[in-house]
């Protein structure tokens, strides 16, 4: 059984690096995509995690398909289209490490994934399925990704969601909404920020907002801080888990470390990964997954700034030291 399988976009984001004398931006190609960041980050924590989405048939689409290979994920869910090239997001990273996201998409690979070919790379149930919304802003990918959902809870897998909304990839926020809100029943996890959280419940209060979202059916809400860490609700358990202060270098990816992070420890429970988690337990993979985001801040990048478990141990216990 394969711990973790994730489905949706693998891209290219062209990251800021610098700005030069001459106020030219500089960027590299790094790989990235919120699914792919979060097998990638549970498979460097050591997770069995694989992917399902499509590229172009390209030179960037073959850097992907090297990436994932390189960092344990399986692929064989990796289908390449050459009705569209890879698709590229350009990261502008402010000074203080804040991002805004240009999509060139339309269209862009990963959007032509179908529903036969996501359903077709589920022939057995992985312990997590795991996607966001950015699959969900076109067809096919949109029917593809709501099919692969719904075959994995057929299959017996939990489900998590990340609701990641980029505005300027839907043609207006009430239709973004819409579709976002539509697969909140299937989910078992949800992870969402405090950004995101007032769109979808009409409060910033995460302890309300994440009352809100279990009317879904939704067992764990994890709604991140930013530099306040993460809050966190399952069942009628409720409490907060401080970050860490590091040096940022830029946050892409973070949010997707923290997520593959959790997933890991939580699959890592078992064939029943959410039976008799207690507060403490939770607390601790919490602050485990804060941990591989903090780090992940400290360098730039989304993929190439994920760290592995050793790295991950090491700062917690450095943490522990100086508490």
């Amino acid at each position: 059984m394969m711990d973790i399988i994730t489905v949706g976009e693998l891209l290219i984001d062209l990251t800021q690096t610098h700005m030069d004398e001459n106020g030219i931006r500089h960027y590299a190609a790094n790989p990235g995509g919120a699914p792919a960041n979060v097998a990638v980050a549970a498979a460097r924590l050591g997770a069995s995690a694989g992917f399902i989405g499509k590229v172009g048939a390209d030179t960037y689409g073959d850097d992907l398909r090297a990436v994932l290979r390189r960092n344990g994920v399986e692929i064989s869910g990796l289908f390449e289209t050459d009705q569209a090239p890879t698709t590229q997001a350009v990261v502008s990273v402010g000074a203080r490490g804040e991002r805004t996201f240009s999509f060139y998409r339309s269209p862009g690979a990963d959007l032509f994934l179908t529903k036969e070919e996501a359903v077709s790379a589920l022939t057995e149930a992985p312990r997590v399925l795991h996607f966001g919304s950015v699959s969900l802003t076109a067809e096919p990918a949109r029917s593809a990704t709501l099919a692969a959902v719904k075959r994995a809870k057929e299959l017996g897998a939990l489900v998590s969601y990340d609701p990641n909304y980029r505005a300027n990839l839907w043609p207006d926020r009430e239709t973004a909404l819409s579709m976002m809100k539509k697969p909140l029943s299937m989910a078992d996890i949800l992870k969402i920020s405090d950004e995101e959280l007032p769109l979808f419940t009409g409060t910033d209060d995460p302890e309300e907002g994440s009352r809100i979202l279990t009317e879904f059916g939704i067992s764990l809400v994890l709604v991140t801080l930013g530099g306040d860490g993460t809050f966190y609700r399952f069942g009628d358990m409720t409490g907060r888990v401080p970050a860490f202060s590091v040096q940022i270098a830029d946050t892409n990816g973070a949010g997707d470390t923290f997520f593959g992070a959790f997933l890991r420890c939580i699959v890592s429970r078992g064939d029943s990964p959410l039976d008799g988690l207690s507060p403490e337990e939770l607390y601790r993979i919490i602050r485990f997954s804060n941990c591989a985001a903090a780090l992940t801040c400290s360098r730039s990048g989304a993929i190439p700034a994920m760290p592995t478990l050793a790295e991950v141990e090491a700062f917690a216990g450095q943490q522990n030291s100086e508490e």
